[in-house]
């Protein structure tokens, strides 16, 4: 089953419940919120992150439409440890965890894709966690930039829009650094050519030259920031 069918065939299943609206920056979920639904991405944006006990925020993930959430989707608990907030304004579906598990159940193929994109995302947290570990500042803000560019931008060539407006503050808390260290990065990689900021949306204008550039240093693989989010 192609990554197309699968999204056609979730959205003909999510089509049949009730959709939500939701303003910039609302709380979607918040920690330890108990549920019993299976959430789906219309249209919009949402970020999945934590708060430590100092108040620090982490950012995990970045939603995309067409993706849904819990990814446990009702098996072994409703309890979940995440915030999740709407970046943009946002549309979504909400189906019962167990009417969507008996769906799922009756389409092996399609069981078996949601479970290999639940391993892919494991996979991805591990990636991440060493790319966070071993990187200075630099590194980690243009590893991200690259990261959100593959999974949430829109290509003219070699020049990447981000679909999703996203904040200085925003990119800190994706790599765990302070907002004033992520701007400082940022700078310098607007003096270099590589980033610049239309309207609300940043632009790499060449994800090539940015690759290159991350990797003055030794970098793991990219992993997609959607794989991230458990």
């Amino acid at each position: 089953m192609g990554d197309s069918s699968l999204h056609l065939r979730l959205e003909e299943f999510f089509q049949n419940f009730k959709t939500y609206k939701y303003k910039k920056r609302a709380l979607i979920l918040k920690s330890h919120d108990v549920t019993t639904n299976v959430f789906y991405i219309k249209s919009g944006f949402i970020r999945v992150f934590r708060i430590s006990e100092s108040g620090e925020e982490l950012t995990l993930a970045i939603l995309k439409p067409r993706d849904f959430f819990p990814l446990s989707y009702g098996i072994g608990t409703t309890s979940q440890s995440f915030y999740l907030e709407a970046i943009t304004s946002l549309e979504l579906w909400k189906a019962p965890q167990e009417l969507f598990l008996g769906f799922v159940k009756k389409d092996p193929e399609l069981f078996y894709e949601l479970t290999e994109r639940l391993l892919t995302r494991f996979y991805g947290i591990l990636a991440r966690i060493e790319s966070m570990a071993f990187s200075n500042a630099y590194i980690k803000v243009a590893t991200i930039l690259l990261t959100c560019a593959e999974d949430l931008g829109e290509n003219d060539r070699d020049r990447v829009t981000l679909r999703v407006p996203l904040t200085h503050k925003d990119i800190a808390t994706m790599v765990g650094l302070t907002r004033e260290t992520t701007s400082l990065e940022m700078k310098k990689l607007e003096r270099k050519g590589l980033l610049k900021k239309h309207r609300n949306h940043l632009v790499i204008t060449s994800f090539t030259s940015l690759k290159r550039e991350s990797r003055t240093t030794s970098q793991p693989e990219l992993v997609n920031l959607g794989s991230t989010f458990l």
